[in-house]
C-alpha cells in the first residue's frame, strides 16, 4: 500500500543517536502527560527505550484508549496498529505514527475490495449466512469494519481458538452470533491453519483462497466442502523459519527449547516444543529454568532484548539470518525525533484517522472479539 512519508530535515537524519534521544528526552518532559508513546515488542531498542507502554499490538491500543488525559498517542509500531489505537480512543484523543511508510506487508495482502469481491463469489456458491469471516487483528481497519458488518470478529495470535470456536458453535456459545458452517479467515493463513488443526481439524477441512484467481482458484465444490478458506497471506518474518532451522538447533542444543510464533508455516510449528502469540513466548523465556537454552521463531529485536533480560538463560533467534520486521524498523530515532518536536511546537504531523463509519464497525467486530474472550 503507498503511502507518503516525506523526508525528514537533515537535522535529524544527520543528527547522532545522542542528539535525536535528548530531543526525544526534552520534548517528553516538556509534554508530560500530554503525550503517551506506544512501543511494539518488534520494535528497536532506542526506540523502545522511550516507551511508556510495551507491548503486542491490541494490548498497546487498549493501553491508548485507558490513558484518557493524554492528547497524543505515539504508537512506534505499523500502520494498523495506530488505526486500531485510533478506533478506540477517545475523540479528544489524536494517534500519530512516526513514519507513515511503516506498514505491515501481511496486513497489506488482503484489502477491502479483494475481500468484499471474495465475499460476493462466495455468496454464489455457498450460503454465505452460514459463513463467518475472520479477520487477525494484523488488517487495516477497513478489514475490521467488514467482519463487523457481516457477524464476524478479530482475532489475535492469543485468542484466535476462541474466535473460531465462536464462529463454528463449538462448545457453549460465550457471545450471541457465530454458529456457522463455515469461515474466511484473513489475512495470515498459517495462523488459521494451525489453529484449525489444533481444534481438531484436518488438511481435507482446509483451503487456500488465492484473490489472485476466479473463486480463489477453487472448484465450487471445494468450497462446499471446506470448513476454513484460508486467505493467501503471511508474514514475511514467521515464513522464513524452517524445519531445518529446527534441526540445526536441536543438533547443537538437545536439551534446548524451541518456541515459535503460530504464523509460522505448519511444517514449522509442528516441531516446536510450544507455539503461542508474542506475550507467551515472552511467558515462556522468563518460566525456563536457569541455564536453559532457548531457541525462538519470531522476530528477531524482541529476541535479542529477551537475551539481555534473562541473563541466566541462553536466548537465540531460530534463524541464523536473523531478518527483523523491515517495515517496523522504519519506526527510528530521527522519525521519533520529529513527530516529538512537531507536538512541541503545537503541529501534529503523521495522524492516523479512520473515518466514524469504519470505526463504528471495526469497534463492533473488536467487542464481539471481547465479548468471545
Amino acid at each position: 500500500m503507498l503511502r507518503l512519508q516525506l523526508p525528514l530535515p537533515d537535522r535529524y537524519t544527520d543528527a547522532s543517536d545522542d542528539e535525536n534521544a535528548a530531543r526525544v528526552a526534552a520534548a517528553k518532559a516538556h509534554l508530560g502527560d500530554r503525550v503517551f508513546i506506544l512501543g511494539h515488542h518488534y520494535q528497536r531498542d532506542e526506540v523502545i527505550r522511550f516507551a511508556d507502554a510495551r507491548g503486542d499490538s491490541y494490548r498497546l491500543s487498549v493501553l491508548a484508549q485507558e490513558r484518557t488525559q493524554a492528547e497524543y498517542i505515539v504508537f512506534c509500531g505499523v500502520h494498523f496498529m495506530a488505526e486500531s489505537a485510533d478506533v478506540l480512543t477517545g475523540p479528544h484523543q489524536q494517534v500519530i505514527l512516526p513514519d507513515l511508510n511503516a506498514g505491515c506487508s501481511m496486513a497489506d495482502m488482503a484489502d477491502i475490495d479483494e475481500v468484499e469481491q471474495a465475499w460476493e463469489e462466495l455468496g454464489r456458491v455457498v450460503d454465505i449466512e452460514r459463513m463467518i469471516p475472520i479477520t487477525y487483528m494484523n488488517s487495516s481497519a477497513a478489514l475490521k469494519a467488514f467482519v463487523g458488518r457481516n457477524g464476524g470478529a478479530v482475532c489475535t495470535s492469543t485468542n484466535a481458538r476462541a474466535v473460531i470456536e465462536w464462529a463454528l458453535g463449538i462448545g457453549e456459545p460465550k457471545a450471541p452470533g457465530g454458529r456457522g458452517d463455515k469461515l474466511l479467515f484473513f489475512p495470515d493463513q498459517h495462523l488459521g491453519r494451525n489453529t484449525g488443526f489444533a481444534l481438531g481439524y484436518g488438511a481435507s477441512d482446509m483451503r487456500v483462497w488465492n484473490p489472485r484467481k476466479d473463486l480463489g482458484g477453487l472448484t465450487d465444490a471445494e468450497c462446499k466442502d471446506s470448513t476454513f478458506l484460508l486467505w493467501k497471506g503471511h508474514c514475511s518474518v514467521h515464513q522464513r523459519f524452517l524445519p531445518q532451522h529446527i534441526a540445526d538447533f536441536r543438533a547443537m542444543y538437545p536439551d534446548g527449547l524451541v518456541v515459535v510464533h503460530p504464523e509460522c508455516a505448519r511444517e514449522t510449528v509442528m516441531l516446536a516444543d510450544e507455539v503461542g502469540s508474542t506475550d507467551f513466548i515472552i511467558r515462556a523465556v522468563e518460566n525456563a529454568p536457569d541455564g536453559a537454552v532457548v531457541g525462538i521463531g519470531t522476530e528477531v529485536h524482541l529476541v535479542h532484548r529477551l537475551a539481555t533480560d534473562n541473563p541466566t538463560k541462553t536466548v537465540l533467534s531460530l534463524d541464523p539470518l536473523v531478518c527483523p520486521c523491515s517495515t517496523m524498523f522504519r519506526i527510528d530515532l530521527p522519525h521519533l525525533a520529529w513527530v516529538m518536536d512537531k507536538l512541541v511546537e503545537g503541529k501534529v504531523v503523521n495522524k492516523i484517522s479512520v473515518d466514524a463509519d469504519t470505526s463504528e464497525w471495526a469497534r463492533v467486530a473488536l467487542q464481539r472479539m471481547l465479548d468471545i474472550t
